[in-house]
């Protein structure tokens, strides 16, 4: 039993090389591996030499003279580089099995990529063959035909004409704050901006309308669509178009002074008819500053009840607050809608800084009580010495439109800016038709940045590291943005030093 129980060993008959004479395993061409290799090359027919092409522009890769595939990387040893590097040698390698790929080190200014692939082919008899070596990848500067078109700057099959009817760019500001902060100029081929708005180009009508989509969800708006032909090829039934999205937004910005219809009031609370713009995201913010109801309104309900602003911006007049007092009990009207918890209602007597020297003041409500004290500084609509043509102002009773309509505390602008340590970044685009009027307007979107919370968190802030660290507010009480809400802006360095993340072109 002991005997049956132990392990058989079984005898491999051994052979001589029919080439050499040395002795191996059998196999189906009864030739050692040097003999086999010395007389089969199953790399034959593989270049261990291919150009591969690189646009400095948009950062990719390809064979020339071949489109290029995009591959946009920090560093050439990664599984993606691999697959573009294989797909140059797919029509070639069809005929083997490829076994392994792997990037061999080169320098990164070198401008060599190496990659060792080990491949496996049936030869002679069906013996199986295993290879390795080395394919060399020659890195060639040379620009895409896409960035071709775009240094071009006048190939485009797309574009979105942005328009809003109005003198103050505040919305377009905040609008280009929000294409920045998720990344919606990156399709463009070029922006162009003239006076009363802007024009995103695009190579395909898709980026089109995504950009379009986007602005629907961020603004109030509406569009119509254009499309004009360029050429046609009947027998292959093609067609080549060029499209245009009109876009445009409601004529209303912060801090205008509006006059609702009595219909639209109506629905929404029985709020009074002459209303303050507090803010203007994808919907019209209101507040009603004789009683501190809100209402927003979007884009559909606008276009069907639409109203116009009163005044202009330049036409804000200071005023210098002479009385001022909280209202505590204030008397509610059925139906009314929801009420401000940011803001006071107060009662002021204000007067003209053009005329201190008269006794001509003026009463009126106002949803700033909070922030005003007598002395300071206010600015607003003179409504009472103002010609107003608004249809639905001029169909209101005399005593329901107030004299005054105050609108923000007004601050010293030289303090705030030399004291402002945040920045914002803009869209690179072309400038036409530059109004002398664009930097006040400007500064006015900052201030408002720095007054309202609500906006900012829709807006990347960033550090700016040449003006000092303060406090969150000056000496005038003046409101600022605190550091926990600013970013730190990311300067990546443009030299290949070869280090992990370096570029690798130079």
């Amino acid at each position: 039993l002991a005997a049956l129980l132990q392990p058989v060993k079984i005898l491999v008959p051994l052979g001589l090389c029919c080439e050499c004479g040395v002795v191996i395993s059998p196999n189906p061409a009864n030739i050692c591996v040097a003999c086999l290799r010395s007389k089969v090359d199953i790399s034959q027919g593989i270049p261990k030499q291919v150009s591969v092409s690189f646009c400095k522009q948009c950062q990719r890769y390809g064979a020339v003279p071949s489109i290029l595939l995009t591959g946009k990387l920090c560093k050439c040893e990664a599984k993606c580089m691999i697959n573009i590097c294989y797909s140059f040698l797919l029509c070639v390698l069809l005929k083997v099995r490829l076994v392994d790929a792997g990037f061999v080190w080169t320098e990164p200014h070198s401008k060599r990529l190496k990659v060792k692939l080990t491949v496996q082919k049936e030869v002679m008899n069906g013996a199986i063959l295993q290879q390795v070596f080395v394919v060399d990848y020659v890195v060639q500067p040379q620009m895409c035909g896409d960035c071709h078109r775009v240094e071009a700057k006048d190939f485009w099959k797309a574009v979105v004409q942005v328009r809003q009817k109005t003198l103050h760019k505040k919305t377009f500001y905040y609008l280009e704050q929000l294409i920045l902060k998720y990344g919606m100029h990156q399709n463009t081929l070029r922006i162009k901006e003239i006076h009363d708005g802007l024009d995103f180009y695009y190579s395909s009508k898709q980026h089109a309308q995504k950009m379009v989509e986007f602005l629907q969800c961020t603004v109030p708006c509406r569009y119509k669509a254009s499309q004009r032909l360029i050429s046609q090829d009947i027998h292959s039934n093609t067609y080549n178009y060029k499209s245009t999205f009109s876009m445009e937004i409601v004529p209303i910005c912060k801090d205008n002074v509006v006059c609702l219809s009595p219909k639209l009031a109506q629905s929404l609370g029985n709020m009074n008819q002459i209303c303050v713009c507090i803010r203007v995201t994808s919907a019209i913010h209101l507040i009603d500053p004789n009683t501190l109801q809100v209402a927003d309104i979007d884009g559909s309900t606008f276009w069907s009840h639409p109203f116009n602003s009163l005044c202009h911006p330049k036409q804000l007049e200071e005023f210098i607050v002479m009385e001022c007092s909280i209202v505590q009990d204030l008397k509610r009207k059925a139906g009314a809608g929801m009420i401000s918890k940011k803001h006071t209602l107060g009662e002021v007597w204000v007067q003209k800084t053009s005329e201190m020297d008269t006794d001509k003041q003026y009463f009126c409500r106002t949803h700033l009580g909070h922030l005003l004290n007598p002395g300071d500084l206010v600015l607003g609509f003179d409504l009472a010495n103002c010609n107003v043509n608004d249809e639905h102002v001029n169909k209101m009773n005399s005593d329901r439109v107030p004299d005054v309509v105050l609108i923000k505390k007004s601050y010293d602008r030289t303090k705030r800016q030399r004291r402002r340590n945040w920045k914002l970044k803009e869209l690179a685009r072309d400038r036409e038709n530059m109004d002398t009027d664009d930097e006040r307007q400007y500064q006015d979107f900052l201030e408002d940045l720095e007054e309202d919370e609500a906006i900012r968190k829709n807006v990347n802030i960033y550090r700016d590291s040449t003006i000092p660290v303060e406090s969150d507010t000056d000496d005038e009480g003046a409101p600022r943005i605190s550091l926990a809400e600013m970013l730190e802006d990311l300067h990546i360095s443009q030299d290949a030093t070869g280090e992990e993340g370096a570029s690798m072109m130079t």
